[in-house]
């Protein structure tokens, strides 16, 4: 390469020939310098005096700028080493450059890296290697604060129409919100938390982080079981902005009649073993085994009498079989005989069947529902 006819503003040396710049590119500024000046004030690294992550010392998340982080990890040394290699930084004139960190465990809460970075710069290879200490700090993340100070912006109550929710109702319910807050969490939605959970003796009182997750949640029990969902809003603050805030009680109100019940609507026609409650109720005839379903939509219910359930029935003897309406069989308290209706899904060969006694009289119940109730 030869000399130009430029000479180094600082020591005075001829300043060798180099490529002009692009068309509309600058010179840089130390262009104008011989390579042995150059190098005097030149920095392969600009590293950072030292290094601090914020650890939240319940959940582990790390703070990254104005927010909290989920990252899982077991230790913070790999957290450390990414923390620092986004704070270093190399000269932009630099070229081929390589590098590596090695991290030096002082104790639990420091470590000190070491960073070493090479590379080429006016087709000269240069070094460098810089110290940075880490230390790790922790803390309580705002999550973690308001899970351990009680916090909740939403309360789903888990109740029935005229009725105590069953405890198999309530543990599902109480399942189905753990579930789907779980799975929000699982997205990293580090708002999604339940700050308690109740059993009262009248249904689950579940407080959860936002009004968002709790309406999800009263509405996933509502998908489950049916029934309808009321909602209660309390004002309780105002944020920095003056816009009002408020907590919502959702109530996830269960229907007054389930699967496996057995109810006489006033409709003349006979009792009815309820299949379904989602939506209109639904469920088959005892009398005939003719398909019922209600005229009432969703949130409301038919007026019937609860006669029993499917958990009531009692298994007696076939007697004989009158006609294609009519059976005889064995009343299960007295052991007399007793012509009852046929319904259509009552087998003639049958010798034994389960029938539900109350004040509507007996009634014969299906196989299946029978059974499907004795293998739960």
């Amino acid at each position: 390469m030869s000399d130009s006819r430029d000479f180094c503003p600082r020591c005075g040396d001829p300043i060798p020939e180099r490529d002009e710049p692009l068309p509309g590119m600058p010179r840089e500024r130390d262009d104008v310098l011989c390579d042995s000046c150059y190098f005097d004030d030149f920095e392969l690294v600009d590293a950072p005096e030292k290094v601090q992550v914020r650890v939240c010392a319940q959940c582990g998340a790390i703070e990254r700028g104005n927010r909290w982080v989920d990252v899982g990890a077991r230790d913070y040394t790999d957290i450390a080493i990414e923390e620092v290699s986004n704070a270093l930084g190399v000269h932009v004139n630099a070229q081929d450059v390589r590098w590596g960190v090695e991290p030096e465990q002082v104790d639990e809460n420091n470590i000190r890296m070491h960073c070493h970075f090479s590379g080429v710069v006016r087709d000269t290879p240069v070094e460098e290697t810089a110290i940075v200490p880490v230390s790790i700090a922790r803390e309580t993340c705002q999550r973690c604060g308001r899970i351990a100070g009680g916090y909740f912006a939403s309360l789903v109550q888990v109740r029935a129409d005229d009725r105590t929710p069953t405890t198999e109702e309530a543990e599902t319910a109480i399942e189905i919100a753990e579930s789907y807050i779980a799975e929000r969490e699982d997205k990293g939605d580090r708002d999604a938390f339940i700050s308690s959970i109740k059993r009262t003796p009248n249904g689950p009182n579940i407080k959860i982080s936002t009004n968002k997750m709790g309406s999800g949640v009263a509405k996933q029990i509502r998908e489950r079981f049916g029934g309808t969902i009321e909602e209660h809003p309390t004002l309780v603050t105002e944020d920095g902005d003056g816009n009002e805030v408020y907590r919502v009680t959702f109530v996830a109100r269960l229907p007054r009649y389930t699967a496996g019940d057995i109810i006489d609507p006033e409709d003349d026609d006979g009792p009815v073993l309820v299949r379904s409650n989602r939506g209109r109720l639904k469920g088959i005839r005892l009398t005939s085994g003719d398909p019922y379903e209600s005229e009432f939509e969703e949130g409301e219910r038919p007026e019937a009498e609860h006669l029993g359930s499917v958990e009531d029935a009692e298994e007696t003897t076939v007697v004989t079989v009158e006609d294609e309406h009519a059976v005889q069989v064995l009343d299960p308290e007295t052991f007399e005989s007793k012509t009852i209706p046929r319904p259509d899904y009552f087998d003639p060969e049958a010798a034994m069947v389960s029938v539900l006694k109350s004040q509507s009289g007996l009634h014969i119940l299906p196989d299946e529902a029978v059974e499907d109730e004795d293998e739960e």
